[in-house]
């Protein structure tokens, strides 16, 4: 770690611990970097100013999405993304892959295993040859039968100051709640009965980061994630961190401050670490997760990247309401300091609560009630008046878009299609959830059997299973995985898709939704074209924002355009997408 690195460590350290402890934990962290390289055979080299590009695109799943008797499920996993996903996905990221005791992975019992059902870590750097991998890093909480809390309530001094203990002095009136089960869990410890702090579940037990040793615990999983083939930390629930009587206990400012530690220290052992924030917040308080600039490198000093959670609710409602207005002006006032991480579907449901400002209030509740009409569900939060807020829509993307009451697939596919084709439009890193690579439908025995909202949306497939749907040229499953493997191919060869490149909204239409996306250079561009509506129109563009060339291809179609004078005169049928751009 060089100079400017451990001054900078230092300055969050001392902020976090204060002056006295700031030298000796900041002398036992480097050794840990240190270690790391020697272990990983890593050199100190210059960090990556641009660690994405256009090639980049990220598939979210279970490391036990294809089920197949034959093999276990992460090797069967390596030969999904081989034989299916050659080119066209070269990021996976692997929801959490360890022995958990429950929330299908997120109470996690052991940071450093592989749940054994899924295969070893020689299965994760296997992956790792072929596909950059984003690996959970779920620290702010652990599963209540891990080691760690099994030695806190067995009375071992070491663990003693790990996980947070409430008693009648904090004050919790202001605390902000993502749930509705309680915020405070009673333990049975060696010393008696104690009140722990548990914001997800009761199996769910936070840890204690006011101990600068939960701190450097974690920092040596984290190094160790980088050591098995890891190139993304996902710091999961981030927000919730640091807890301080008296506060909200969200988005406080040593959490901030653990984030800078965490992308310093990570930076530092290998240069091309990423570090995500997942924050399922309002947008401007997302935002924050960048940090600041730093002056010596213009980069941000938090999050490379962060999670885009507006674009999802908003682009339900632009296909919902058959206008692209809001999500324009939305794109059209975007700033961010650093690098978004795009998606509409994932393991979790839609939030809401990230489009409030954004939407108007009637504006959210229709999406609210088009997924309950579809045979959605409805997840709620607790607020500190008392009251239930709905907090998460769900479903699945196909099914919050179409009616599986009165299915149409010659709409329905292109409705959906068109959803995804706006998510691989915008600057940053898309990511897809597997259940949107085949337009996958409410799960909703799954539901019944784990009696989990979120099981809606997380069901597995087998390789039979797989085979079958895919084997089937007219299944809707395997016409919409042929046009999803379409569309990543091709923007992948694109240079205006560079995720750090610019864009600009192209206001053509109210139903249009128009992106201009440019090269890094400024040479070339592409302009995007999404119909969000049902209806069908004409649709004419000047030649001139293409600088008058002689012909104009849609890149996703192949078709040709000729000017007409001066114009390309285009024909929309319902939910049709475009990529256009200039030929010689």
């Amino acid at each position: 770690m060089n100079g400017s690195a451990k001054q900078k460590l230092r300055q969050q350290i001392a902020f976090l611990y204060g002056e006295d402890q700031a030298s000796a934990l900041v002398f036992r962290i480097v050794e840990m970097v240190e270690k790391h390289r020697d272990i990983a055979g890593v050199t100190p080299s210059e960090i990556l100013s641009k660690k994405f590009s256009e090639k980049d695109s990220i598939l979210i799943a279970y490391g036990d999405i294809i089920q197949d008797s034959s093999k276990l499920a992460l090797q069967a996993l390596d030969d999904f993304l081989k034989n299916r996903f050659e080119e066209q996905i070269n990021t996976v990221h692997i929801l959490p892959f360890f022995p958990y005791s429950s929330d299908d992975g997120f109470s996690i019992i052991n940071y450093r295993s592989i749940d054994p059902k899924l295969g070893t870590w020689e299965d994760i750097r296997e992956i790792a040859k072929t596909k950059k991998i984003m690996v959970d890093a779920v620290i702010n909480h652990i599963s209540s039968e891990s080691v760690w809390f099994e030695k806190f309530l067995a009375g071992d001094p070491t663990y003693q100051d790990y996980f947070i203990q409430v008693d009648e002095t904090w004050d919790l009136s202001k605390v902000v709640r993502p749930r509705t089960s309680p915020l405070l869990t009673e333990f049975q410890t060696k010393s008696g009965p104690k009140q722990i702090w548990t914001t997800f579940s009761a199996d769910q037990v936070d840890l204690n980061y006011a101990n600068p040793e939960v701190l450097l615990a974690v920092l040596d999983v984290l190094l160790f994630y980088l050591q098995q083939g890891a190139n993304i930390i996902r710091l999961d629930a981030i927000a919730y961190l640091w807890k301080e009587s008296g506060t909200t206990c969200i988005h406080l400012p040593q959490t901030h401050r653990v984030v800078k530690i965490l992308r310093l220290v990570l930076e530092a052992a290998s240069p091309q670490a990423v570090i995500i924030t997942e924050t399922n917040v309002p947008h401007v308080e997302n935002l924050s997760y960048f940090g600041e600039v730093d002056p010596e490198t213009g980069q941000t000093d938090e999050a490379h990247m962060v999670y885009q959670f507006p674009l999802a609710p908003l682009v339900l409602y632009s296909l919902i309401s058959g206008h692209a207005n809001r999500l324009m002006d939305w794109v059209d006032a975007l700033t961010p300091a650093g690098l978004f991480f795009n998606f509409i579907a994932s393991h979790d449901g839609i939030g809401v609560l990230p489009a409030k400002g954004i939407l108007t209030a009637e504006e959210l509740q229709e999406v609210i009630d088009q997924v309950h009409r579809h045979g959605g569900l409805l997840s709620h939060r607790s607020n500190p008046d008392g009251t239930k807020t709905v907090y998460e829509l769900n479903t699945t993307l196909y099914d919050a878009l179409n009616d599986p009451k009165t299915p149409d697939p010659a709409v329905d596919i292109d409705r959906f299609l068109a959803s995804q084709v706006i998510l691989l439009s915008l600057a940053g890193v898309p990511g897809i959830y597997y259940h949107s690579l085949f337009g996958s439908r409410n799960a909703l025995d799954e539901v019944q059997e784990t009696g989990r909202a979120r099981s809606i949306n997380r069901k597995k497939f087998s390789l039979n299973e797989i085979d079958k749907m895919l084997g089937d040229p007219n299944n809707i499953h395997a016409r919409i995985f042929r046009e999803m493997r379409h569309l990543l191919g091709v923007r992948s060869r694109q240079l205006e898709f560079d995720p750090y490149g610019r864009q600009a909204v192209f206001p053509a239409d109210q139903r249009i939704f128009g992106l201009m996306r440019y090269s890094p250079d400024g040479s070339s561009r592409i302009l995007v074209l999404v119909n969000v509506s049902s209806e069908v129109f004409d649709l004419s563009v000047g030649a001139a924002v293409f600088n008058h060339p002689e012909k104009i291809q849609d890149l996703i179609s192949g078709e040709m355009f000729k000017a007409v004078d001066g114009n390309i005169n285009l024909h929309f049928t319902p939910y049709q997408y475009l990529w256009l751009k200039a030929q010689d």
